[in-house]
């Protein structure tokens, strides 16, 4: 068997925190199983939400960040537990360094 070779990432805290609070969204539900996919090279955390066999509707996002600089850039959060109160209450993570994408509020250049 072919060996695969990947390069290691090393997370910066600010990243570890927004891809810890993002994994708290794969739980379970009767009606759907949802998903963690990670990408530390982009630093794009995601949750997506696949409904079970026969599927009644499209799976979908249900929260979406990436670590832009020291910013956490939230893309995508169709909960009613927001994702920005999380990282504030939860990791600790200033208002300041949250920027609410889905809200409107404006992206640095390099997230868009």
């Amino acid at each position: 068997m072919d060996r695969i070779i990947r390069e290691e990432i090393t997370l910066t805290e600010l990243e570890a925190k927004t891809r810890a609070e993002v994994e708290q969204y794969a739980a379970f539900s009767f009606t759907s199983k949802a998903y963690t996919i990670f990408d530390d090279k982009q630093k794009i955390y995601a949750a997506v939400s696949v409904p079970h066999l026969p599927r009644p509707w499209p799976s979908r996002v249900i929260v979406m960040a990436q670590v832009v600089g020291d910013k956490v850039v939230i893309i995508e959060d169709i909960t009613d537990k927001p994702l920005v109160n999380a990282l504030m209450h939860n990791a600790g993570v200033p208002r300041e360094k949250i920027i609410l994408a889905y809200k409107g509020e404006p992206v640095p250049e390099a997230a868009q």
